[in-house]
């Protein structure tokens, strides 16, 4: 197919347009290099740098590239940023999204997949999470995303086009050649590595009193790999509809330090620091959907193929993207 992957850019989207690129998808990049890196794109993908706020470019992409389908990944993605800025969060995540949605109607567009996140559902109310979970997001970032599921719906019943939402949540890992670059960075695992490259002193562990076996919280992490493979056979679903993405099982905040120490051969020092408001102890997702539906079978499931790929990636890139 002929894709057009709208935040190709960034630290998922590269990853996916690599994996549809090496299974024979042509690949369009659209991104505005706010967050994402020019060095993160495929080299084998065309690139158009734009916003998905410029209406005009962006039904004038749509109509020049004759795209069967399009993954839309640009959105802006830092809970407390959204807590502290709001409408940033609404009008990039909804309003030009919207323009992304008009542009594929004009141009008789038919498919979308979406990069959803766990962070729709709030604070669980039972685990695991499915698709049927009540959602109550806690955040504009989660509230943006979900109004965004339900617009979809809406293009679905009136203009007929077919959608597929997939939550997931905790991406991590790297591929060969792309990997996480963020500035700054908030993610558990990139954090820890830095402190074994030397860029950090230590990391912080936020509560060791939880509800769980070691007292650390738990959560779902899902190899970014796992999410390309879920994001192409997502462009095939029998019918529109929200997949949640996530191994089914979890991995607290020592384990994930535990392995970085066993795989870089870092002795990664760290702190116990007072819990952080709003930090449920367990997040584990149900995936049975679309394992049933699509097939998806992740394939990085343990926490030292996670953090080896990082690692690796890491080593190859210390410096993370030079552009």
């Amino acid at each position: 197919m002929k894709v057009l992957v709208a935040g190709g850019a960034g630290y998922i989207g590269s990853a996916c347009a690599e994996y549809l690129i090496d299974n024979g998808h042509q690949v369009s990049v659209f991104d505005s290099l706010i967050t994402g890196h020019r060095g993160a794109v495929d080299g084998r993908a065309e690139f158009i740098e734009g916003d998905l706020a410029d209406r005009a470019l962006v039904s004038d992409i749509m109509k020049k590239g004759s795209f069967e389908a399009i993954m839309h990944f640009a959105a802006f993605s830092l809970v407390g940023e959204s807590m502290k800025d709001p409408g940033k969060y609404f009008r990039n995540n909804i309003s030009n999204g919207i323009n992304l949605l008009d542009a594929a109607v004009e141009n008789k567009v038919r498919s979308i997949v979406f990069s959803s996140t766990a962070a729709t559902f709030g604070e669980p109310e039972e685990m695991p999470i499915t698709e049927e979970s009540r959602q109550l997001p806690i955040n504009p970032y989660g509230e943006s995303k979900l109004c965004f599921e339900k617009i979809l719906g809406w293009y679905n019943k009136i203009h007929g086009i077919q959608y597929a939402a997939l939550r997931y949540f905790n991406a991590s890992g790297a591929s060969e050649n792309f990997g996480e670059d963020h500035k700054p960075e908030t993610h558990l695992i990139p954090l820890i590595l830095q402190v074994a490259q030397g860029k950090r002193e230590k990391i912080m562990i936020y509560g060791d009193d939880y509800d769980t076996p070691d007292g650390t919280c738990v959560r779902d992490y899902i190899h970014i790999l796992d999410l390309a493979q879920a994001h192409m056979l997502a462009l095939n679903a029998p019918r529109s509809g929200h997949y949640n993405l996530g191994t089914g099982s979890g991995l607290s905040v020592k384990e994930i330090i535990d392995t970085a120490r066993k795989v870089t051969g870092h002795s990664i020092p760290a702190e116990i620091a007072p819990r952080r408001a709003g930090d449920p102890p367990r997040l584990i997702a149900g995936s049975d959907r679309i394992k049933k539906e699509l097939g998806w079978k992740p394939r990085f499931e343990s926490a030292d193929a996670i953090i080896e790929s990082v690692w690796k990636w890491m080593k190859k890139y210390p410096d993370g993207y030079k552009c």
